[in-house]
């Protein structure tokens, strides 16, 4: 594990930020987006998860039970804010906890916080982190211009068809999101044809697909759109609704005319080849708040 200890009287209040590193690739798109804005920052790549880039960029790299050295690691180095980013795939190694001396001293306190109540886990892992003293962030914080921005953002405009779809699959998030179920829906010609559950968006879009394939949805060429939105209470600084190539390909993949996102409250990653990619497929990516969806088939 490489170490950064904080020079000899350095001033220990100075707000650095512990970027806690997942798989993917937007930890490596917030570490740039820190260093343009000359932030001073450390890197936690996450073992078994980080990608290799991000593993040679990184202070510290550390399994998911080591949660002593992670903690002595961020006061050592005078991180006081933190930024939980990236995806986790992996479950955590039972071994790693009975190897760290500070996770098995906190295990009490870990156990009661994971199993208690009914937040979602990010949200005791977050408040795991608050008890030691750190505050959490998140994108909206530290690169604000990494989200999805108000309107079009591509080339390609919707149709008024388009906003009925899209009009209808946003109520249809606003009910999942209330059920605290999932973050998206997709309707076609007027429909509902697929919600979100715990499967996530990938898998959705190929159920989509597969709908067409076999004839359960008919519609005459590319129609269709897919809305990604935040669940009401949701805790934007570590489960921030995700759009990026991939959703692009599904998205072509299910016939539809076009993605829907929320503004401000959905992150597009690697956002200029998502939306190259949206261009070149004759995609339309949009970002929508109330006053955007009201003007919406005006502006067709």
């Amino acid at each position: 594990m490489k170490t950064d200890e904080m020079p000899e009287g350095a001033d220990v209040q100075y707000a650095r930020l512990a970027l806690i590193a997942g798989n993917g690739v937007i930890p490596r798109q917030i570490a740039a987006a820190l260093e343009t804005a000359g932030r001073d920052f450390r890197i936690v790549a996450i073992k078994g998860e980080a990608d290799e880039e991000t593993r040679r960029k990184a202070n510290a790299e550390l399994g998911w039970g080591e949660v002593g050295r992670l903690y002595a690691f961020l006061k050592k180095t005078g991180c006081r804010e933190v930024l939980l980013i990236g995806g986790v795939s992996k479950r955590p190694d039972f071994m790693s906890f009975i190897a760290d001396f500070g996770t098995l001293k906190r295990l009490p306190k870990i156990i009661r916080a994971l199993a208690g109540g009914d937040d979602s886990l990010l949200t005791k892992v977050i408040r795991l982190f608050e008890e030691e003293g750190f505050l959490v962030v998140g994108i909206r914080d530290v690169a604000p211009q990494l989200l999805a921005s108000s309107g079009v953002l591509g080339r390609v405009k919707p149709s008024k068809t388009d906003w009925h779809d899209l009009e209808l699959a946003l109520k249809a998030t606003e009910r999942l999101g209330e059920l605290d179920i999932g973050q998206a829906a997709v309707a076609v010609g007027g429909r509902v044809i697929a919600l979100e559950g715990a499967e996530g968006t990938d898998a959705m879009l190929q159920r989509c697909a597969e709908l067409r394939s076999s004839g359960r949805v008919r519609a005459r060429g590319r129609t269709g759109v897919l809305v990604k939105t935040a669940k009401p209470n949701q805790d934007l600084r570590v489960d921030l609704p995700t759009v990026g190539p991939k959703t692009i390909d599904l998205a072509l993949a299910a016939g539809l005319s076009g993605i829907a996102v929320e503004a401000r409250g959905a992150l597009i990653a690697d956002k200029a080849d998502t939306l190259q990619k949206a261009d070149a497929a004759g995609l339309f990516v949009v970002g929508v708040d109330r006053s955007l969806l009201s003007d919406g088939p005006a502006n067709e």
